[in-house]
């Protein structure tokens, strides 16, 4: 090999750019789906004998397993680390000391609330690659002159360093082992089991030195086993046939971890239990002669119950939920939503914690709590707020169990609570994939199916394809919410493989949790266009905009109007007219029901038109450019359901009425500017532009019932879909209008709703 003084001088200068430019993109990481550098793996520390021996845990006010108030265990008592002086190399220290990759960012001023016991380290000094906090300058250990005030804490990396382990450097002292959930894991045994999707019996093994050891069970207990159900997706667990794993252990010699756990049962993740005496590896199968290996059986949610469940969920009506998650990518996240005196609102952030966010993953049928978001993360809901500082033990079976401030004062839905929770491993992602687009977010639609007694990958016929469907498909790879669902993938060549199409006739509703549980044609294909460029194709985006009308507005804004046909000839040209209005002479007039229509957008992008602005349809009577061509639609109801009035309104204009406190506008219709609806703001059509009615000039008095819809074809994707309707109830004399008992979709209990005829909400419309 030459050496670098013998290479080229330009050689030289190339390897020093590339390493450069490495260097300088190593902070952005790598999107999913590509393949990452090939990384370190951990090698133990070597520390010098005079080196002193300290252990560190995450504690305090937490909302994921890798982020908390910073403590350390030195001369048998735990204490914490101020914030003086402390930076992110310090940060980098502390979490690869933990185990994992590298440190995201660091708080100080006690954010995970304040410690106890003496402040070990102050005014700390790190480069970033010391291999313990305690060679890091500073006071010395136990000299510092802060309060508890000053705790600092840190988030660390979600992502482990390979082949981490944790090592116990103090005697007597065995606490927080750190275990990656990768590392863990429920090993069918019964071959009843082997094949059920998801595996929900078996022997709980953690991987140890590279090889899959199992748990004695001689110190094994109910609250362990529902630790591990919890981090498996599962809310429960349940007794099994203790006889057959007896026979089964009796035939094959187990291999036993060196360590027991204890665990509270109100734990989200077995790195938060406490571990047991440690045993030599020598002595650990005969200290565990009188026992076998630990077997879990836990139960599943509903939704993911196995087959035999179909049949029982038809039978029966579900009681009305009190908690369901909304706006959230995939199954199991959300922004937690309860409900009360009928009405559905929303869970302020104060205090929320790991601990409540476990309760409401577990009543919603999942497992425990991944992460307990705050701000609004996933949206903001609407109606009242309900609860605030909440306050679970972690065995409640329902969040409305726990302690709560009922006085709500200060809290906003800039503040709505929301979760993340573990759900069981069902596959679904391994059975489609994209092919062929330029990032991992895009591509064509390939799916896998059994093909002539073997699995093929194959495409998606485009005929029917929307935005619903891609959505499912986005869910389905964990790659959020769907951009865009395209009909045309010329443009994306995938496998040649798999261009024969292998799924037809394609129909979702946008809450399957798979493509195949979407209607379909099955085996009996019918795909006229075919397959390769013309299949399905969909991009996929990690965020989208949530519109959601005001309804007060619309009550308070509501009256009649008769207007002479000669000054509607506008409307007329954009069928904002009643069908029989071709006939009436101009001197006639029409009477309107007109209103003012606030949206908003309370997702977490901004609501952008499909098409684009080159596309945009110029009207020359209003002097206007359409971006959709249908916006909303309006529609009266007779009390049976009947429909005796309609009106739509094409999008005169999206633009940004008026913002929240602190939201810049960034879209404005004058000079053929942008048009969208930007996060926290609202676009007003007032009552007084044309098409902001409906024709009810044919309409005997009675009582109605009044509907909105907007994007009622889902020509822009949204993470919420229900939200998009809003009905009231309308009574009209013949010579005076009263609108009242306004309200979104999905706001009120599906008792209340079922009074109100026409649809439920936006998500099943023109299926």
């Amino acid at each position: 090999m030459l050496s670098a003084h013998t290479l080229p001088c330009c050689a030289v200068i190339a390897l020093l750019v590339l390493k450069l430019a490495n260097a300088q993109s190593e902070h952005l990481g790598y999107p999913p789906g590509y393949l990452s550098p090939q990384q370190e793996q951990y090698t133990p520390p070597v520390l010098a004998p005079d080196t002193p021996r300290i252990q560190l845990r995450l504690a305090g006010d937490k909302r994921k397993h890798n982020e908390g108030r910073v403590e350390v265990y030195y001369n048998g008592e735990w204490g914490t680390v101020c914030d003086d002086d402390f930076n992110i190399h310090a940060a980098q220290v502390v979490c690869r000391e933990l185990g994992y990759l590298e440190a995201v960012s660091w708080s100080p001023s006690s954010k995970y609330g304040r410690g106890q016991g003496p402040i070990w380290f102050d005014n700390l000094h790190c480069n970033g690659k010391e291999q313990t906090l305690a060679l890091c300058l500073s006071n010395g250990i136990g000299v510092s002159d802060c309060k508890h005030s000053e705790d600092v804490g840190v988030v660390c990396s979600d992502r482990r360093i390979p082949g981490f382990k944790f090592v116990n450097t103090l005697p007597n002292h065995v606490e927080n082992l750190d275990i990656r959930v990768e590392d863990v894991r429920i090993r069918a045994i019964l071959s009843s089991y082997r094949k059920r999707i998801p595996v929900t019996e078996g022997y709980v093994e953690v991987k140890d030195g590279g090889k899959w050891k199992q748990i004695c069970n001689s110190e094994w207990t109910q609250f362990n086993s529902r630790v591990i159900c919890g981090m498996f997706g599962f809310p429960g667990e349940r007794k099994y046939n203790a006889r057959v794993y007896k026979m089964f252990a009796r035939r094959r010699k187990p291999s036993y971890w060196d360590f027991s756990v204890n665990c509270t049962g109100n734990e989200a993740h077995l790195s938060n239990c406490k571990l047991g005496q440690a045993i030599s590896s020598e002595k650990s199968n005969e200290t565990c002669a009188e026992g076998l290996p630990v077997v879990v059986s836990c139960v599943p949610g509903r939704a993911f119950a196995p087959t035999p469940m179909t049949g029982f969920r038809k039978a029966f009506r579900q009681e009305q939920p009190l908690v369901r998650l909304r706006g959230g990518t995939i199954v199991g996240e959300g922004r937690v939503e309860v409900l009360k005196n009928g009405e559905w609102g929303t869970i302020c952030d104060d205090n929320w914690n790991l601990l409540s966010a476990t309760v409401v993953c577990r009543e919603l049928g999942f497992g425990t709590a991944k992460e307990a978001l705050s701000g609004g993360r996933l949206g903001q809901g609407m109606g009242p707020v309900h609860m605030n500082e909440v306050k679970c033990s972690g065995f409640e079976k329902s969040i409305t169990e726990c302690f709560f401030n009922k006085e709500v004062l200060g809290c906003s839905h800039e503040e709505d609570a929301a979760v993340r929770c573990n759900v069981p491993a069902m596959g679904f992602e391994e059975r489609l994939r994209l092919s062929g687009g330029h990032n991992p977010y895009e591509g064509r639609v390939e799916v896998l199916v059994e093909r002539n007694g073997s699995l093929a990958w194959g495409t998606v016929c485009s005929e029917g394809w929307g935005t619903m469907e891609a959505m499912v498909v986005c869910r389905q790879l964990g790659l959020g919410f769907a951009s865009s669902a395209f009909q045309e993938t010329w443009y994306w060549p995938g496998e040649v493989s798999a261009d024969n199409v292998a799924m037809s006739g394609v129909r979702c509703s946008g809450t399957e949790m798979s493509l195949s549980h979407c209607l379909h044609h099955g085996e009996h294909l019918s795909c006229p266009k075919g397959g390769g460029g013309k299949a399905a194709g969909v991009s996929c985006s990690e965020t989208a905009p949530d519109l959601v009308l005001n309804p007060q507005v619309v009550e308070q804004t509501t009256y009649m109007e008769d207007r002479p046909m000669f000054m509607l000839q506008c409307a007329y040209e954009e069928n904002c007219l009643s069908s029989n209005s071709s006939q009436a002479p101009a001197n006639s007039y029409r009477r309107l029901l007109r209103f003012s229509s606030q949206i908003h957008n309370n997702g977490q992008s901004d609501f952008r038109p499909k098409a684009d602005r080159n596309s945009w349809v110029w009207h020359d009577c209003h002097r206007h450019y359409h971006s959709m061509d249908v916006f909303t639609t309006y529609d009266l109801f007779s009390l049976n359901g009947t429909k005796v009035a309609e009106g739509h309104k094409a999008s005169f204009c999206l633009e940004d009425s008026e913002c929240d406190e602190g939201i810049e506008k960034r879209y404005e219709c004058a000079n053929f500017g942008d048009q969208g609806i930007t996060v926290g703001c609202w676009d007003t059509y007032r009552h007084d532009i044309d098409c902001q009615w409906i024709d009810i000039t044919d309409v005997k008095p009675g009582d109605y019932i009044f509907q909105i819809i907007i994007n009622p074809n889902y020509e822009v994707s949204e993470s919420d879909y229900t939200n998009n309707i809003m009905k009231c109830r309308c009574r009209y004399d013949g010579y005076r209008v009263w609108m009242y008992s306004c309200h979104n979709g999905g706001s009120l209990s599906s008792e209340t709703e079922d009074t109100f005829p026409g649809l439920l909400n936006n998500q099943v419309t023109h299926r």
